[in-house]
């Protein structure tokens, strides 16, 4: 089970670097700041496990990494998740916008929309972290 983990999050830390080759990135200030959204979704390659199911333990340096992009730009959280490299990385965003509850993170944007997606506010509810239609 370890070494799958391992495995998919060098695979999908290769894809993000290999692929931030190919994209255009623009130099002025988004959601991540001057950061490039593929650079902020391969400091998330530690959560690829727990962004792909619901039972994959969230392991700490994941949280740890949501964490700080929290609390550095935390717009550019929800623009990780809506972009074309974590759907070609093969993760669901209706999973990966859990992480954040799933680590128990205190100042996380509970209850905020993300594209189609709401952030899980309470442990109890989860009716808003599926896809709305």
């Amino acid at each position: 089970m370890v070494s799958n983990q391992i495995t998919s999050l060098v695979a999908l830390t290769i894809f993000l670097l290999a692929s931030h080759a190919f994209v255009h990135e623009i130099d002025a200030a988004g959601e991540c700041g001057k950061t490039p959204i593929s650079a902020a979704a391969a400091s998330l390659s530690p959560c690829a496990g727990a962004a792909k199911s619901l039972k994959a333990k969230v392991p700490p340096t994941c949280c740890s990494k949501v964490t700080a992009l929290i609390k550095s730009s935390p717009n550019c959280l929800c623009a990780v998740m809506l972009s074309p490299i974590v759907k070609q990385a093969g993760i669901n965003p209706a999973i990966a916008i859990t992480i954040p509850k799933r680590c128990n993170i205190k100042n996380r944007p509970a209850g905020k929309k993300c594209g189609k997606l709401w952030i899980p506010a309470m442990a109890e509810n989860n009716s808003k972290s599926n896809v709305m239609g």
